[in-house]
């Protein structure tokens, strides 16, 4: 785990926010840290650039302290981790770093993921595994520690993961992901004595850069308002969810997609 693309300060009478997946500018977690920031969120952040290079989009340098820099320009201090997440003990290793320079976490966000396109024929054992690893084992372990550390006023505290419909073709992806769903939303009754509200998201297709023109053409095909899907739109629900207008919404999975429909 290494450290890297922050602007802390102290103190700070702005909440923290932690943000998984934050490897890429364009990304859906990058937006949702930069709109969280601009909420009055300071925000930590994770990556894995060796996710990012064995992708088809590649590892984008430098992309750690161009996050940082946005969200110091919108006023608030950041940490940025590289973590691994398959690795059972990286959730705690992250939060004791961000509560070391930041401060106790108040909101965790989920946008992490392994995403590997693979159907029921092909996907291999190991490639299987990891997506559980990352995308449902993590997640737990993730949502364990903010569970054991909250101690923030009741009310306040905010849980919401990013997931996905996806099966036919993806199914390490897609089956992760519905496991993390049911974690997620046992969160919003085993957490209750706390007083955390806990959501999944599914934002549908975001054209984060890894679209091909056949894709982006039927995606708009299928979708009511006829555009595709923007890191923003995630943001805003999840800023919403965060905020305290967003305090009685709780237990749910929510679509943010234009309405598409496969």
């Amino acid at each position: 785990m290494t450290i890297g693309g922050e602007s802390p300060r102290s103190p700070s009478s702005r909440p923290v926010a932690l943000v998984t997946g934050v490897g890429r500018t364009v990304g859906i977690g990058a937006g949702v840290a930069r709109r969280l920031a601009g909420a009055g969120w300071d925000v930590a952040f994770t990556y894995w650039t060796p996710y990012d290079r064995r992708m088809a989009w590649g590892e984008e340098a430098g992309a750690a302290e161009a996050v940082g820099r946005a969200l110091a320009d919108e006023g608030a201090a950041s940490v940025a981790v590289e973590a691994d997440l398959a690795e059972p003990d990286a959730p705690a290793r992250v939060f004791d770093e961000v509560e070391r320079r930041l401060g106790g976490v108040t909101a965790l966000v989920l946008c992490h993921c392994e995403s590997v396109d693979s159907g029921l024929l092909d996907t291999t054992v190991e490639s299987f595994d990891r997506h559980f690893a990352v995308n449902a084992r993590a997640s737990w372990l993730l949502i364990r520690e903010y569970g054991r550390r909250f101690a923030g006023p009741a009310g306040s505290g905010r849980i919401v993961a990013l997931t996905s419909d996806h099966t036919a073709g993806n199914l390490p992806y897609g089956a992760s992901k519905g496991a993390l769903d049911r974690i997620t939303l046992a969160a919003a009754r085993e957490l209750a004595q706390l007083g955390v509200s806990a959501n999944v998201v599914n934002p549908g297709p975001v054209d984060t850069g890894w679209m091909t023109e056949e894709v982006r053409t039927a995606v708009v095909g299928h979708t009511p308002l006829g555009r595709l899907g923007t890191p923003e739109d995630t943001a805003n629900l999840v800023a919403f969810l965060c905020s305290p207008q967003g305090q009685w919404v709780n237990g749910q999975l929510l679509l943010s997609n234009g309405g598409f429909a496969s």
